[in-house]
């Protein structure tokens, strides 16, 4: 089903954008559309900047923290892909892309992934644990070696 959808959405895409552009130049002007997309890609550089810094500096703590970063480079990805949506002209992406700066758009975009995805520390010490010694160990295992219902 989603296979279908994203050629879809790449075709309506530049359609809907082609539309806004029409729609927002006959209402303020052409030279202040154009702007207002100037502005938009200088804003989204800004505002990638600005943010990847503090995003920068809250995975640097999470490491130091012991903490498994997985938020944190949530943000990083996001913040990156609103920069890059606000570079892209139109008006539509740059609507995504202001609402991904958010911190709250993000972490409801977090608190919904974190649904369907499960965590798994594998080793390493967190504060407050013993850090693991003796030897370990790594079972490789093939397709015939592994079968969720039980049966060989």
């Amino acid at each position: 089903m989603l296979r279908r959808l994203i050629p879809l959405f790449i075709l309506l895409l530049p359609l809907a954008e082609i539309a806004c552009f029409i729609l927002v130049g006959r209402r303020i002007g052409l030279f202040a559309t154009l702007s207002l997309v100037v502005l938009s890609a200088v804003a989204g550089i800004v505002l990638m900047r600005i943010q990847g810094f503090g995003v920068l500096a809250r995975l640097r703590q999470a490491g130091q923290d012991g903490r498994a970063p997985g938020k944190e480079m949530l943000d990083a990805a996001m913040i990156m892909i609103a920069g890059i949506l606000l570079l892209i002209p139109g008006f539509l992406t740059d609507i995504v892309g202001l609402a991904l700066f958010l911190p709250p758009v993000r972490t409801f975009l977090w608190n919904r992934l974190m649904r369907n995805i499960v965590v798994v520390d594998i080793g390493g010490t967190h504060p407050g644990n013993r850090p693991q010694t003796g030897p370990q160990r790594t079972i490789d295992l093939d397709e015939s070696d592994f079968h969720r219902d039980g049966r060989p």
